[in-house]
């Protein structure tokens, strides 16, 4: 019986380690995607809005499909009109779809930073959860700060402030790969 727990336990740290190297592989890819946002904010941010207007599109038309095929009624219609109208509209006008993401953009990282700042409180004392605090303060900080600056953040918020929450989101990756590690090579 104890060498069935020693090979499962064996097997137990190969994986954590395995997952741990994919864990930092995944953060560097973070902190070069939000490096490079940050870079050129503008082109991130309407690329971002027109990117939103496109699937709004897509799913307004499959909406308007779905109703006409099972003849939901004329508010299922409705919606799906209105989905593709709306999806049109920030196509047609990234700058001001690009206005409207960037208060989305306020409360996705205010509330992002809070279940961040909780999860770490919760994890705490464990390996890398200091990096998971900060990482949700940065977040809380963000968004006030874009909040305190609307409407002329609108420009430039969406694209650096998502390019430093992506970076620091991927830093907190590499802190806890790396933690994870060091704690495979502790239990051995």
């Amino acid at each position: 019986m104890p060498q069935e727990n020693q090979s499962s336990d064996t097997l137990f740290l190969t994986e954590v380690k395995k997952n741990s190297g994919l864990t930092i592989v995944m953060g560097i890819l973070l902190l070069l995607v939000g490096f490079s946002i940050m870079g050129s904010p503008l082109a991130a941010g309407l690329s971002l809005a027109l990117l939103v207007g496109i699937m709004l599109i897509i799913g307004g038309v499959g909406q308007l499909v779905f109703a006409i095929k099972s003849g939901r009624g004329i508010l299922t219609i409705l919606l799906g009109a209105a989905t593709v109208l709306l999806g049109g509209y920030m196509v047609s006008n990234p700058g001001a779809a690009l206005a409207s993401l960037t208060l989305i953009l306020v409360v996705y990282l205010i509330v992002s930073g809070i279940f961040e700042i909780s999860l770490s409180l919760q994890v705490r004392p464990a390996p890398g959860w200091g990096w998971a605090l900060f990482s949700g303060v940065i977040s809380l900080w963000l968004g006030a700060m874009i909040w305190g600056q609307f409407p002329l953040s609108g420009a430039w918020a969406v694209g650096i402030l998502l390019g430093v929450r992506i970076f620091f989101g991927g830093w907190t990756l590499v802190m806890f790969g790396l933690a994870a590690r060091s704690t495979v090579k502790e239990a051995r």
